[in-house]
């Protein structure tokens, strides 16, 4: 299944100059949330795909780079990141494993602010903390507690679901496991396992 950045891309060579509101009614739906088309299209733009300039109606619209390859990298990602338990890689995953179970992410890229994937269905809304593989036992503990820490911050939805995404290996699996399962049950927490073939699967307890 495409990507959502590589739909946008495919729409402009058919539509140049679509506004991010055209390119979500035509790649997403009609009325659907458009923050996850502004996300990719600037996305895009900063990797040179896309040129983002006014119409002569005064509207933003986008245009694909005159240079611009046939496909941008998957799911936009930085080209030089190819460790696929890396942060971003993990985004990458998720951002397709949602779109295929109907959620609308908006995926938080490098150093944007903000949970790093909120996700929208109809009235449903989920959180989710991201973290990458680590260099250490340590980096990688510390990064578990920087995720939790950071998703307790961000419980101000009480009918939002909350999830920690991190990569499949034994340290996280351990770390979760060590985590209270009163804990997990009160904050309604879960966490989500991507190993290095894109496989996803959520652990509640």
């Amino acid at each position: 299944m495409p990507t959502l950045k590589e739909r946008i891309v495919r729409a402009l060579r058919d539509r140049p100059g679509l506004t991010d509101r055209e390119l979500t009614d035509l790649v997403i739906g009609p009325g659907q949330p458009q923050q996850p088309v502004n996300e990719a299209a600037r996305d895009l733009e900063r990797l040179g795909y896309l040129s983002r300039r006014r119409r002569p109606d005064g509207l933003i619209g986008n245009f694909r780079a005159k240079s611009a390859v046939a496909s941008p990298p998957d799911s936009g990602q930085p080209v030089e990141d190819r460790d696929p338990l890396s942060e971003n890689s993990i985004k990458s995953v998720l951002e397709k494993w949602l779109h295929k179970h109907s959620w609308v992410p908006t995926i938080a890229w490098g150093r944007t602010r903000g949970p790093d994937i909120d996700a929208r269905r109809r009235k449903e809304r989920w959180l989710i903390e991201v973290k990458g593989r680590g260099g250490s036992p340590q980096e990688q503990g510390n990064y578990f507690l920087s995720a939790l820490a950071e998703l307790l911050q961000r419980m101000s939805y009480p009918n939002a679901r909350y999830s920690v995404a991190l990569p499949d290996l034994p340290r996280y699996r351990d770390l979760w496991k060590r985590l209270p399962s009163l804990a997990k049950s009160r904050l309604q927490l879960s966490a989500l396992f991507v190993d290095e073939r894109g496989a996803v699967r959520e652990k509640k307890k």
